[in-house]
């Protein structure tokens, strides 16, 4: 006879593969989306140099959106200082 707390559950061991393979293939699926919104992007950023704009201005300013003014603030008067440090301001 098989105890309570062993009814229902199958082997520990198999219980663990399959939560396993149900993560790595989980994280599979997320990573060929992240390649498939990449190529996006990259495409985005293709359509804008051939209207004209300057792709790595433009990579510079979603990189600045990105943090908060503060961060922002405290990241530009730092580089101001350093600026200033080597004669270049």
């Amino acid at each position: 006879m098989s105890t309570p707390a062993a009814v229902g559950q199958g082997d520990p061991s198999s219980v663990a593969a399959d939560q396993l393979k149900s993560v790595i293939e989980r994280i599979e699926r997320l990573e060929e989306e992240k390649a498939g919104i990449a190529g996006d992007i990259k495409d985005v950023y293709a359509e804008a140099g051939a209207n004209g704009f300057d792709v790595k201005i433009l990579r510079k300013i979603v990189a600045l959106r990105k943090k908060d003014h503060d961060e922002r603030t405290e990241e530009e008067a730092i580089l101001e200082l350093y600026l200033q440090a080597l004669g270049m301001a």
